[in-house]
């Protein structure tokens, strides 16, 4: 990594805010977290106080589990851009290309530019017929962020496949699978899996998740990882996390429900993108993007300006909360009882004609 490039990289914006007076739709944890989970982490205190197990089997063996794979295959890293970091490192040399999707998550673009590659860019919905050749690395983020599309396995497959052969590595970023039925490709040969407890599990701050790759870029990762890089409450609340099958189940039925009556109820007033992910891309269409996030915010709502994603300039993206809160969202956004604005309640029953909001 060359420092004067990574002095001059500035830093890729996020959702997520920290204002205490607002509900937090920016960024896409889930509101929920496993019910023991505190106890977990607060009894590791004391294991804390030795050097956490070298390597972590416990953790590897859940995680494994977890996703379908072998323990072997499974390397633990502080969250999952830190597997993002780590594949991109061992793929991108100076010079190299990386066929990166878009609009999707920034970091990806940063990452190959901290290496001295150059990304490459294709629409995040043709990217599986893209042509690897000529790329030292490839990336799919499924479900896509901020567009929520899930990908086939089979032509997820399929594209690995066309990877392998032109010597191409694929890293899926699967960071909101876990919100879906489909399949993880860990274990896939050629293929980095990245995963974390940040989104699915609620627990950003904890900082745990892992990588999962096989044959020598399996070995590659190994060897690269730092000794006892996950604390002992990260490994202790991770392995907890990741065998907490009813938990998952509740969440995905959760979100899948409140997300299509989200998605009802906005699309009548917005274009608003079909999405498999805890979260909607929704195009605010001629009105103006900085008064829609302002009046939320008025009204007490974070939602996050999608604009900072490549092709986008008149987006925000909104996260699927627990019922009570996607209703404030929903008179946030002039849509739904207790709105006011554009085809928003008044008090006296009639609509108003807010067109910004």
């Amino acid at each position: 990594m060359n420092r004067d490039r990574a002095a001059a990289l500035g830093r890729e914006p996020h959702g997520s805010s920290d204002d205490p007076d607002l509900l937090d739709f920016s960024a896409n944890a889930n509101p929920e977290v496993p019910e023991g989970v505190v106890r977990v982490y607060r009894a590791a205190f004391e294991t804390a106080r030795t050097y956490p197990p070298e390597p972590p089997e416990a953790f590897r063996a859940a995680a494994a589990d977890y996703v379908g794979c072998d323990p072997e295959a499974v390397v633990p890293m502080p969250g999952g851009l830190a597997a993002i970091r780590a594949a991109v490192a061992l793929a991108v040399d100076e010079g190299n290309s990386a066929l990166l999707p878009a609009p999707s998550f920034g970091e990806y673009a940063r990452e190959v530019r901290l290496q001295g590659g150059e990304p490459s860019f294709v629409d995040a919905e043709e990217i599986l017929g893209a042509d690897p050749s000529g790329h030292a690395l490839a990336v799919v983020c499924t479900p896509n962020n901020p567009t929520g599309t899930g990908y086939d396995r089979e032509a997820l497959l399929g594209f690995a496949a066309r990877c392998r052969a032109t010597d191409t590595v694929l890293l899926v970023d699967e960071a909101f699978l876990g919100f879906t039925e489909r399949e993880s490709l860990a274990g896939t040969d050629g293929v980095v899996v990245a995963r974390a407890l940040t989104k699915l599990f609620g627990l950003p701050g904890i900082r745990t998740g892992f990588a999962v790759a096989t044959g020598d870029l399996g070995a590659a990762l190994r060897g690269a990882r730092r000794t006892w890089n996950l604390s002992a409450p990260a490994l202790a609340t991770g392995e907890y996390c990741l065998r907490q099958d009813g938990f998952v189940r509740e969440t995905r039925e959760r979100v899948r429900r409140e997300r299509e009556r989200l998605r009802a109820a906005l699309d009548g007033r917005y274009e608003v993108a079909p999405s498999e992910a805890p979260f909607l891309l929704v195009d605010v269409g001629d009105r103006d993007v900085d008064r829609v996030i302002g009046r939320a915010r008025e009204r007490g709502v974070a939602v996050r300006d999608a604009r900072s994603f490549r092709g986008l300039d008149s987006h925000v993206r909104v996260a699927v909360r627990r019922p009570a809160e996607n209703d404030r969202l929903l008179a946030a956004l002039g849509v739904g009882d207790g709105a006011d604005g554009d085809g928003e309640a008044n008090g006296d029953g009639s609509r108003g004609d807010d067109a910004d909001v």
